[in-house]
């Protein structure tokens, strides 16, 4: 695994030595002469390993060495001396140290300590990259009004029985709200099975619905099982269920009042034990109106309906849902510990991101991958964050939160212009005073006061 090493020592010849012998191995080594310099170095970029001298100019290693545990408590560190001093080893161990090593160096204990140190993070990362797949799809990621009111929603129901519809645009994540449900559901140890009614022809979504008999249409060389089969015990999550033809519309309403349903081909019924929860990004209501939806079938599916807010209405979740993708992504990708620069969660927050929290995950793989260095720059999400026509017309809101105080508003809407006019200017703050006719000062001071720069 490729490490990222912090060299502090003021020697030169130990500097060179140290920077030749791990750039030989592919780590990527950066080296400085003073305790300031290398706490100065970590508050820009996350070291997976620092070799840190004891004896340095000015601050020594063991303040060094506290200051860097408070600054990245990843970083392992490795304390160096050549004054063999066995309580101040202890001293550094108890202070957070990994090893000591004494001067004059010996090459292959340096190599060893390096090679030990990568393999304890690639295992790391193997143990967090095979936990985020496991959790992928079942966590709920905000704090914002709407999202505290949609958990609650899904903390009352999802011990129920009751039928679910959750509404919502494209890429809000239904699936997985439908997957939490289950989740907390009495039908979390048995299977969750999905079927996106839009995905599969007309003509064969009663086939994988109910299930067909060997010889029942052409291409049906065997007997299949239906998802109301398979999900016996668990839950059925019925995706883009408004793309459903009138006639499987009919069918399933039938099954679902009867609890019963006949194979295509056959005459026997099965019964079976389901939850049934239901999705669309479709007006329903007017679906019905324009005779392309069921009005019975619509009411035994909304028992309990669930509205999915989009994106742009819970702005306050980008940060927390962009620094989450990160290191999602940065997990599963290898491609280091990347982190968001300054003013990138203002640009993120001014977008309308059209295509929801799915569009935002992947503008944050872009992001990984197109990225130079391991913290992304504000000039690199602005030059990759796409233009929206929608830009200038952000929905100012106080999250629809009826218990807000006048003065609360006034200060979400302030900073939704503030964090509009910060993209807009490109992150230029004297552009941005001119344009916003605002004092320079006063300016930097409420930007920062709101975490925008």
């Amino acid at each position: 695994m490729k490490l990222h090493i912090l060299v502090v020592d003021d020697e030169p010849r130990i500097q060179s030595a140290l920077n030749s012998l791990l750039q030989d191995e592919g780590y990527t080594v950066k080296t400085v002469e003073s305790g300031e310099d290398c706490i100065q170095q970590v508050t820009k970029v996350i070291y997976d390993l620092v070799f840190l001298d004891v004896k340095l100019p000015g601050m020594n290693g063991l303040e060094v060495l506290k200051h860097i545990r408070k600054l990245s408590p990843s970083t392992v560190i490795i304390m160096m001396s050549g004054q063999s001093d066995l309580t101040t080893a202890v001293r550094a161990t108890k202070l957070g140290a990994h090893n000591f090593l004494e001067k004059p160096l010996n090459p292959e204990r340096v190599l060893i300590e390096a090679d030990h140190v990568a393999r304890q993070l690639f295992l790391q990362t193997r143990v967090e990259v095979l936990e985020s797949m496991m959790d992928f799809d079942s966590e709920i990621i905000g704090d914002s009004v709407p999202i505290r009111r949609l958990k609650a929603t899904i903390d009352k129901s999802a011990p129920t029985d009751s039928r679910i519809l959750i509404m919502g645009e494209n890429g809000t994540g239904k699936e997985l709200i439908a997957r939490d449900i289950h989740r907390q559901s009495r039908r979390r140890n048995g299977p969750f099975i999905s079927l996106n009614c839009a995905a599969i022809p007309e003509n064969l979504v009663e086939s994988e619905l109910f299930g067909h008999e060997k010889g029942a249409f052409t291409g049906a060389d065997r007997k299949k099982p239906g998802r109301f089969e398979i999900a016996d015990g668990g839950t059925l999550f019925l995706d883009e269920v408004g793309d459903m033809n009138p006639d499987v519309q009919a069918k399933l309403l039938r099954v679902l009042e009867e609890r019963e349903a006949v194979r295509v081909g056959g005459n026997v019924p099965y019964s079976f034990d389901v939850r049934v929860i239901a999705a669309t990004n479709k007006d329903l209501q007017q679906a019905i109106q324009q005779g392309r939806f069921r009005e019975d079938l619509f009411y035994r599916l909304n028992v309990i309906p669930i509205h999915v807010p989009p994106l742009r209405d819970r702005l306050p979740d980008i940060p927390l849902l962009a620094h989450h993708f990160l290191k999602q992504i940065c997990n599963q990708s290898g491609k280091g510990k990347k982190q968001w620069g300054e003013g990138c969660m203002a640009m993120l927050q001014s977008y309308v991101w059209p295509g929801n929290v799915r569009e935002l995950r992947n503008f944050t793989e872009r992001m990984v991958i197109l990225s130079e260095g391991l913290m992304i720059s504000a000039e690199e999400v602005s030059a990759t964050l796409p233009v929206s026509v929608n830009i200038s017309k952000i929905n100012f809101s106080s999250e629809d939160d009826s218990n807000a105080s006048f003065r609360e508003q006034m200060e979400t809407f302030e900073k939704q212009i503030l964090s509009r006019g910060y993209f807009e200017a490109g992150g230029n703050v004297s552009e941005m005073a001119r344009r916003l006719k605002i004092d320079r000062a006063n300016l930097h001071r409420k930007l920062k006061s709101y975490g925008i720069k």
